[in-house]
């Protein structure tokens, strides 16, 4: 997963929180980078056809953006599912973080043979506790 796909990440669990578009404060805060940085990603992703900026209201995926970002979470929640069914790691959180950069489709797709992906991933990632509503780790279970 790319920068451009955290982004897109990041937009759509922000939009899901605040129920509209995503703020560049709430962006700043999920991706823990200024928000310039932010501003900037954002101008390059609209660029691309990904989201629509409105100034003062924030930033919305397209269709395209959407079915990226939608990609983007479900890689993650592979690696977390893995990280805590498989490897029952701790601090999975950290980790997924940190590998979510560095897996391609292909890793992704091998690790999502061997664990158990609740069918409506990712739509079960609960973003106020940046993870699937499913994992015990995560909280309590839905």
């Amino acid at each position: 997963m790319n920068t451009a796909d955290q982004y897109l990440k990041a937009i759509y669990l922000a939009q899901r929180m605040e129920e509209g578009p995503a703020s560049t404060g709430t962006l700043a805060d999920i991706l823990d980078v200024s928000p310039a940085s932010v501003n900037e990603m954002i101008g390059k992703l609209e660029g691309r056809g990904l989201v629509e900026h409105e100034k003062y209201k924030g930033a919305s995926l397209t269709d395209d953006g959407l079915q990226r970002a939608h990609e983007a979470l479900q890689t993650y929640c592979i690696i977390e599912r893995f990280l805590v069914n498989v490897l029952e790691v701790e601090e999975f959180r950290a980790e997924a973080h940190a590998l979510e950069s560095v897996i391609d489709d292909t890793v992704a797709n091998r690790l999502d043979t061997i664990i158990d992906r609740p069918e409506e991933c990712p739509d079960c990632f609960d973003p106020e506790h940046d993870c699937c509503i499913h994992l015990e780790a995560c909280g309590p279970v839905n």
